[in-house]
C-alpha cells in the first residue's frame, strides 16, 4: 500500500514540475515588448494571448501576462492599439499609488463607475499630446487637480479606488470615451467647461473632451 502511495505521489510530482509556467507577473520597469521578446514571442502574439491588456503601452506592476503563444494570431488589433497611444506609458508601482489617491481624492462619494472614469482622464491625458506624457506629471500639472493643491493627494487610496484603477487599466479603459476633463458643474465655480462637448455624465461628474 505504502509502495503505491510512493509512486502516485512520484507520478503527480512529476506531472507538476513538467507544466509548464504560462504566466509572467509584471515587474517595475517592464515593457509588453521587453516581456514578448524574452518568451521568444512577437509583440502581437503576446497581445492576442492577452485580451485583458487593451492598451500595449499601458502595463502596471503585479499584472498577470500570459506567455502561451496562441495560435491563429490576429494582428489587427494591436496595430489599432499602438495607433492610439503616442506614449509609452508603463505603470509602476508609485505612479499606480498616485492613482488610486487622486481617484480617491476626486471621486470618493462617486459610485465605482466614476472612480473608474476619474483614472480614465488621467490616463486619455497621458496620451494625449495636449497633456504631459506620465500619470505624475498629469496630475501634478499646475492648476488641473483641486487635490494637489489642498494636499487630499497626500491621502492614502481606499480599497475601492485601487480597483478602481485596477479596472480602467483593463476591461473598463475607455469608460469616458476619450474625455480628458471633468467638473460638477453644481459646485464647479469656474463655468469654461460648460461650453466644451460633453461626452458622458456619471454620478455628479459630467465628463468633457
Amino acid at each position: 500500500m505504502i509502495k503505491k502511495l510512493t509512486i502516485v505521489l512520484t507520478f503527480l510530482v512529476t506531472l507538476f514540475m513538467a507544466v509548464p509556467s504560462f504566466a509572467y507577473t509584471v515587474q517595475k520597469g517592464d515593457t509588453l515588448s521587453e516581456i514578448a521578446a524574452q518568451n521568444g514571442l512577437s509583440l502581437s502574439e503576446l497581445a492576442s494571448a492577452n485580451p485583458q491588456v487593451k492598451n500595449v503601452n499601458l502595463i502596471y506592476v503585479g499584472q498577470e501576462i500570459h506567455i502561451a503563444k496562441q495560435k491563429n494570431v490576429k494582428t489587427t488589433t494591436v496595430e489599432k492599439t499602438k495607433t492610439k497611444s503616442n506614449t509609452n506609458t508603463n505603470i509602476s508601482e508609485s505612479d499606480f499609488d498616485l492613482l488610486a489617491r487622486i481617484v480617491r481624492a476626486e471621486a470618493q462619494s462617486e459610485p465605482f463607475e466614476g472612480k473608474v472614469a476619474v483614472a480614465d482622464v488621467v490616463l486619455n491625458r497621458v496620451e494625449s499630446p495636449k497633456f504631459p506624457n506620465t500619470i505624475e506629471k498629469v496630475i501634478y500639472q499646475k492648476g488641473q487637480f483641486q487635490p494637489v493643491s489642498n494636499g487630499q493627494i497626500h491621502k492614502a487610496a481606499d480599497q475601492e479606488s485601487v480597483k478602481a484603477v485596477e479596472a480602467a487599466l483593463t476591461n473598463m479603459r475607455h469608460i469616458t470615451k476619450g474625455s480628458l476633463f471633468f467638473y460638477n458643474p453644481k459646485i464647479a465655480t469656474s463655468r469654461w467647461l460648460d461650453s466644451r462637448e460633453t461626452t458622458v455624465v456619471i454620478g455628479q461628474h459630467v465628463f468633457k473632451y
